[in-house]
């Protein structure tokens, strides 16, 4: 039987604080998928690129599927993320999904 090989994954301080992002931008070339996390502001006519993440395709699926994964976790310990949508239900064109690109 294989021994499964344990990866030692180092956070140094200045990344565990993180980024804010409330909105992502996803392109692709033939190679990679970039990744720009955005953060925006209301009345702001400019956003700022906190962070960017160049990936492998195979990368960017296995992130999907990661992530697929981790929000139905979420979502069986602390109920259905509900997408938020303004009184009256018509998001109209005001309203961006940020995620999607």
């Amino acid at each position: 039987m294989e021994k499964k090989q344990e990866l030692k994954i180092e956070l140094t301080p200045e990344v565990a604080t993180g980024h804010y992002s409330n909105l992502a931008v996803i392109s692709h070339s033939g190679q990679e998928f970039y990744l720009d996390f955005v953060a925006m502001a209301p009345n702001m006519p400019q956003a700022k690129v906190v962070s960017r993440m160049i990936m492998t395709p195979e990368n960017a699926k296995n992130l999907l599927f990661a992530l697929r994964d981790n929000v139905a976790k979420y979502e069986q310990t602390f109920g259905e993320i509900v997408r938020k949508t303004p009184k009256g239900g018509n998001p109209g064109p005001e309203v961006i999904n940020p995620f999607q690109a």
